[in-house]
């Protein structure tokens, strides 16, 4: 074992001893690697039985992070090291003031947990903040639209409640947040810390100096703004095979994506617009916004 990161050999190794210990299959064991890359730590835990992590001193307050998180009441067991090892077994809450110091498994179970992937979480567990979310309905249907990929690279220019719930499903890839003013970027930043998205990286725009050292994107999800034709001729130079999902609800915007999609060599697939009315407490009717969303590849 390296001497701050553990090898494939040394996972499996403590993957068999929990297996035994623990008399479960390792395939239903959830395994995160956290000592080399940001890994969606919190939602894994959220939607899967039981957990197995690797750990170092890159994220040291971890186990402070699940007590924040609420799983003050899981069980949790801790070895430090090459397997076979000591292994002390306590509740989160009991052991959160304790530092991660250099290579360490955790193994936490949460039996409770539904293993199911969540789809429009509702806006009220969003950070306040500036922003106004779309409505978690029409999130549902645009998180099917962008059919994101596990390992997914996607870049997503101010939709701020997208990038949650895209880091979720992209939970081994990278979210790129643009947030162009500072109030989107504080409240993106909030809203990253409190759902434990790690993958989220939060920029300020699309130029050289901000894109130029992370990975490139496969798809942009863009909500549109005046500044649409010079997001999109930027984010054509990062990657020239792009795909694109432009939001928009204003229909002189709409009106100039063609022309915009044309200069750029950009062939639209499609133009849906999603409407979603439903009744409220009182059995009033209740009419979301009804946003358009335009579609597009390069030719």
């Amino acid at each position: 074992m390296n001497s701050n990161v553990y090898s494939n050999q040394d996972m499996l190794l403590w993957l068999g001893f929990f297996s035994e210990k623990m008399d479960v299959s390792p395939e239903k064991i959830k395994i995160l690697n956290i000592c080399t890359k940001k890994k969606n730590v919190l939602p894994t835990i959220e939607t899967h039985k039981r957990v197995m992590i690797f750990a170092n001193d890159t994220m040291p307050d971890l186990l402070f992070t699940f007590w924040e998180a609420g799983f003050g009441d899981y069980d949790i067991w801790i070895g430090e090291g090459a397997a076979g090892g000591e292994i002390k077994h306590s509740k989160v809450a009991d052991v959160l003031n304790k530092k991660i110091t250099g290579p360490t498994v955790i193994f936490i179970i949460n039996e409770n947990t539904r293993e199911s992937f969540r789809v429009g979480i509702k806006n009220e567990h969003f950070s306040a903040g500036t922003v106004r979310y779309v409505g978690n309905e029409i999130r549902a249907v645009i998180m099917s639209m962008l059919a994101v990929d596990v390992q997914d690279t996607i870049c997503i220019v101010s939709g701020e409640s997208i990038v949650v719930e895209t880091a979720i499903a992209a939970s081994e890839g990278t979210v790129i947040a643009v947030e162009k003013d500072k109030g989107s970027m504080r409240t993106m930043h909030d809203n990253v810390e409190q759902f434990g998205v790690h993958n989220v990286e939060i920029v300020s725009g699309l130029g050289k100096d901000e894109m130029g050292e992370l990975p490139v994107p496969r798809i942009a999800f863009v909500v549109a703004s005046e500044t649409l034709a010079a997001d999109i001729e930027n984010l054509v130079a990062i990657n020239p095979n792009m795909q694109f999902m432009i939001y928009t609800l204003d229909f002189d915007i709409l009106s100039e994506i063609k022309n915009i999609f044309n200069k750029n060599g950009i062939e639209r697939t499609e133009a849906v617009q999603i409407t979603i009315s439903k009744t409220g407490k009182n059995g009033e009717l209740v009419t979301e916004p009804s946003p358009w969303i335009v579609s597009g590849v390069r030719a």
